[in-house]
This record gives structure tokens, sequence and C-alpha cells, in this order.
């Protein structure tokens, strides 16, 4: 196990009627409040209403910036920035799910930076100072309200990037599972998709003594994978709804990576399909992981993908190892077809125009560096098992 630096420093409200508190960890910041959110959702389910209640005070002033995409976009952060500048922004209050935080992030380090926000993306050593952030979580998924990572887009240049600071940890997150009974089925599967692509990309590793580490990546998986069909059938199920939310938080934030070798793999090749189609990223994870899976197994990696089958799907230890990793490969993709997630890039809108492209930029900006480094040829090739 290798050398590391814990710190996980976000504060937690988790559970019913968490937010609140947040009228007093909003005052232990500011009075002036960036209120950030995606579209009408919230203004749907009360969420909404629930918060602004909460901000319903003399010594408290919200500014809002709506419509934050999916995948979010550099130009709203860019309107982020000018907002906190102008109005003079003590805290961020992010209400949504990864891509609202996302956004809410670099909007956050973006308010002390003369230049475009888009250099903090491109260099992110360049962060020196961030706004604080508090979080109210409605969608398990990213993580991002523990971590210090963000991912954004670029529309006019067809790039989705990461960006990470320890200075972008949220300082509180309020996770209530109640406020992600009304996510659609999609983004439900999708989201369950995202938490177990997040532990793949660090469970399979080439460190050696990282068992513990190991071993929570393993029951965090079967967490997803016991929870995300009972969310998708009883959507108001307390219990399935609480398990996936706590989940997405520890899958991502460095519980089970650190002291492993880091390095991922899936994720850079659907950030790709992602800045290209624009397409929902759970579902890009969900059709490239069980190929990637099946192109990088072979004598090297065999035994962790036995490992995984015997660990996490439960199959017969006493089988031939090639043939429990072929097992484990099946049922992950078996897992995700019982999510009702489309399978194949074509289902999604995806074209081979880009193909090439798209290959060249993920081994280049990250890929290569993962548990089996992947060039250029061996990405295309993954893309098209994927077609």
């Amino acid at each position: 196990m290798k050398n590391f630096d814990y710190s996980i420093p976000t504060k937690v409200h988790f559970g019913k009627g968490q937010i609140s508190k947040l009228r007093k960890e909003i005052k232990n910041f500011g009075s002036n409040v960036l209120l950030v959110y995606g579209g009408n959702s919230i203004k749907r389910n009360g969420i909404y209403d629930q918060v602004m209640k909460q901000l319903c005070d003399d010594e408290i002033n919200v500014f809002e910036l709506s419509k934050i995409d999916p995948n979010p976009r550099i130009t709203s952060a860019r309107k982020g920035a000018e907002l906190c500048k102008s109005k003079k922004i003590d805290v961020i209050l992010a209400v949504g799910g990864g891509s609202v935080i996302d956004c809410s992030k670099l909007i956050a380090a973006s308010a002390f930076y003369k230049g475009d926000p888009w250099e903090l993306v491109l260099d992110s050593s360049k962060i020196t100072k961030a706004l604080p952030i508090i979080s109210v979580l409605t969608l398990s998924a990213t993580g991002s309200e523990m971590d210090a990572f963000a991912v954004i887009s670029n529309m006019e240049t067809n790039e989705k990037l990461g960006m990470g600071n320890e200075l972008l940890k949220p300082k509180v997150s309020i996770l209530d599972p109640e406020y992600t009974y009304t996510v659609p089925a999609i983004q439900t599967a999708a989201g369950t998709a995202d938490i177990m692509s997040h532990i793949f990309e660090t469970y399979f590793h080439n460190e050696k003594g990282a068992y513990l580490q190991d071993r929570f990546a393993e029951s965090l998986l079967k967490t997803c994978i016991k929870y995300g069909e009972i969310a998708l059938k009883e959507p108001n199920n307390y219990e399935a709804r609480a398990n996936l939310m706590w989940a997405s938080s520890h899958a991502i934030n460095g519980l089970i990576s650190y002291g492993t070798d880091g390095g991922w793999s899936v994720h850079p090749m659907e950030h790709e399909l992602s800045a290209y189609y624009d397409i929902t990223h759970g579902v890009g994870l969900a059709i490239l992981t069980p190929n990637w899976m099946e192109y990088v197994l072979n004598e090297k990696t065999v035994d962790k993908f036995a490992e995984y089958g015997i660990n996490v799907w439960g199959i017969d230890s006493s089988k031939d190892k090639f043939e429990i990793a072929k097992e484990a490969i099946k049922a992950t993709r078996g897992y995700f077809e019982k999510l009702e997630i489309p399978m194949s890039l074509k289902e999604v809108g995806v074209d081979d125009k880009n193909l090439e492209i798209m290959a060249e930029l993920a081994s280049k900006r990250g890929a290569k560096y993962g548990y089996m480094p992947l060039e250029k040829e061996d990405v295309l090739n993954i893309y098209k098992m994927s077609m």
C-alpha cells in the first residue's frame, strides 16, 4: 500500500429533514448567497421552496443562477463568476446533482481569478483561492458533494475536461435521500452506473497490499447492485435511496483510492463521447465498461477480475479463473441491462464519424495512464466494440 495523506473535510448532514441545518451553515460563511441550480425540477418537487424557506432571513441576500446543463458548460461558469464579483458573493449554494455542484466549484474558484474561467479548467494549479460551497444533493451519482473534482464542458471546442483542487471540496453537504425520490428512472439508472464506474476505476489497480480498500470497494459495488434495482422499482424506498446516496459519496471521496496507484480508464473515453455528442454521462459509462473489461482481460489482469467475480457476484471460486472473469463481465453487462440502460453507442446517437479523433484525445487525456494503458488504437477498438 502506498503512502497517502487522508483528508475528507466536508461536513455532512445526512438524512430526513436535514435541510433545517442550512440557515445556520450559510450564516457561518456570510450573508450574500449565490444559489445555483439546474432546471425547474427542484421547483416542481418542492425542494426549491424548502431551500428558500431556510434562506428567508433579513441577514441573507440571495442571488440565483439557474439552467445549469447536465454536462455543465463553461458559459454558465462565466456567468456565475461575474455574479460573484459584482454581487460580492460570500458563499455558493449548489442545489442539484453533480453537474450543478461541478459548475459551482469552477464558479467558486473563478470568483477570485482575473482571467477566463476556462484557464482554470486547463490548469487547476492556478486556483489559489475559492469561495466556500454548500451543496444540497438531489441526485446520487457523481460524488461531487464530497470530493475536490469537477468536469466542465466547452461545447465550442468539443472539450469535456476534468479539474481538481483541494480548495474545491464543499464545506458542507446536506444529503437527504428523500430529495432523490422524484429522479427519473433513467437518471437513477445512470447515476447507479456512474457510482459503480467510480468504484471500478479505483478497484482495478496494480497496487499490492491494498486489501482494506478493495473490500470497501466490493461492499460499495454490492450496495449499488442491490439497491439500484430497488430504487427503480420503488422510487420512494428510503432505504434504497439512502444507501445509494451514501455509496455515491464514498465511491470517490478518497476512502477507497487512498494508498492505491490511481489512473482511470473508462472516464476519459466517456468524456470524449459527451464532449462530441452530449450524451448522459452514466449511460456512456455503462455502455463502455463491459467492453473495456473484455478488452483488458488477459493473463496479467485475470486474477483481479476473478477476485471481482467471486467477491462481488458470488461466482464459484472453484471454477477456472478465466471462466470466473468472463462470468463477472457478463453479470456486469446484464446488470446494466436490468437497469434498462441502452447498451450500444448507436442507441444514444453516436455515429462513427468522430471515433478516430475521440480515441486519440481519450488516450492523451488519461486512458493511457489507467489500469491497463490504452493507446489510441486500443480506445478505438473499445469504441467499435461499443457501437
